[in-house]
């Protein structure tokens, strides 16, 4: 049952973003890029804030830890490299199509009872294989394939409808729902559909990072900390290699993150400190720099972060400037020329 002791749900509305990275060449900023920024301490109040925190959002994959942690609670037995792959946005490589064939010959079912759309590998060198070879999209190659096999998985052990699994009405999502608004603190404002083809919940970017720390600092024995140490302990397999969100988990002791499309990064840390960043222009170039900055404003360490300014601006083909974030988020930052 849902509690009553939730915050209304977050409106819709235009958010009221603010400039959170600057596109710098050569001294001069070139393009701006909006979004939102909210940083929560160890005793989860709200530290750092940079445009709207509050307003309804989609945070598309960045929801994948919460979703794991409604599919442990409700009897899904994996652990480790399968679950944090439950919870992934993997690149396609074969230790991921492994880990759902594995997942999928546990649950007694195949490949063609995956309700997600097909697709290439997301991860530009193996989709370039694929490619090359001309082999066609896949359901297991797509993304989410993880999160979708182990939603068979659970729906074969608990005696669930496979083919509807994807229906808000399905028990299984009915019990995600739950744990959403459980963990963000918060009533979902909207469902909708991700890319993927599952539930989407719309909350606040303060209530994803709410959830992000409460999975963070779980106690061990509990389903948020099964879904913590998997993703911890296996970073690659929620990702890829070379992805930015497993090098930020390996690079930053104890840290749990997690990305998702349209420019969203969840962070936290096991004594609560969280970050949940918002890209308005979904831009993945402005993501994780800006949600580098925003862990050092929760107090990390900024030597552990100095591998994740993103990407160099080039021109000619040498480097020429970078995306930066906003002086207001990173005092540091390349001051805007007058």
């Amino acid at each position: 049952m849902r509690s009553s002791f939730l915050a209304d749900a977050p409106a819709i509305r235009e958010p009221l973003h603010s400039p959170v990275a600057h596109v710098i060449r050569d001294g001069v900023v070139e393009g701006v890029h909006y979004g939102s920024v909210v940083v929560l301490g160890g005793d989860g109040e709200v530290r750092f804030r940079l445009g709207d925190i509050e307003a309804a959002c989609y945070p598309r994959s960045a929801l994948k830890p919460v979703q794991a942690v409604a599919m442990v609670r409700a009897g899904l037995p994996l652990d480790g490299d399968l679950l944090s792959l439950a919870m992934g946005s993997h690149s396609g490589e074969e230790r991921h199509l492994a880990g759902v064939r594995r997942i999928l010959e546990l649950a007694g079912v195949t490949e063609d009872d995956l309700r997600n759309v097909p697709d290439l590998p997301y991860g530009p060198a193996v989709r370039d294989v694929w490619v090359r070879e001309g082999r066609p999209p896949s359901r297991p190659a797509q993304n989410c394939s993880g999160k979708h096999a182990a939603m068979l998985y659970l729906c074969a052990l608990n005696g669930w409808p496979l083919q509807t699994y994807l229906d808000p009405a399905h028990p299984l999502q009915t019990a995600v729902a739950e744990v959403v608004e459980e963990l963000t603190g918060q009533r979902t404002a909207n469902v909708t559909v991700d890319g993927c083809g599952s539930p989407l919940f719309s909350v606040s970017l303060h209530g994803l990072a709410r959830a992000a720390a409460r999975v963070a600092t779980a106690a061990p024995g509990t389903a948020e900390r099964r879904v913590a140490d998997a993703l911890r302990e296996h970073p690659e397999m929620a990702s890829g290699t070379g992805r930015d969100v497993a090098e930020l988990m390996r690079a930053v002791p104890g840290l749990l993150a997690k990305d998702g499309f349209e420019g969203v990064q969840i962070a936290a840390l096991p004594d609560g400190r969280a970050v949940a960043v918002k890209i308005a222009d979904g831009a993945n170039r402005a993501r994780i720099p800006v949600a580098a900055a925003a862990l050092v404003q929760a107090g990390i360490d900024p030597r552990l972060l100095t591998g994740f300014a993103g990407e160099p601006i080039t021109g000619g083909g040498r480097p020429v400037g970078g995306v930066r974030p906003v002086a207001a988020l990173d005092p540091s930052a390349v001051p805007t020329p007058a």
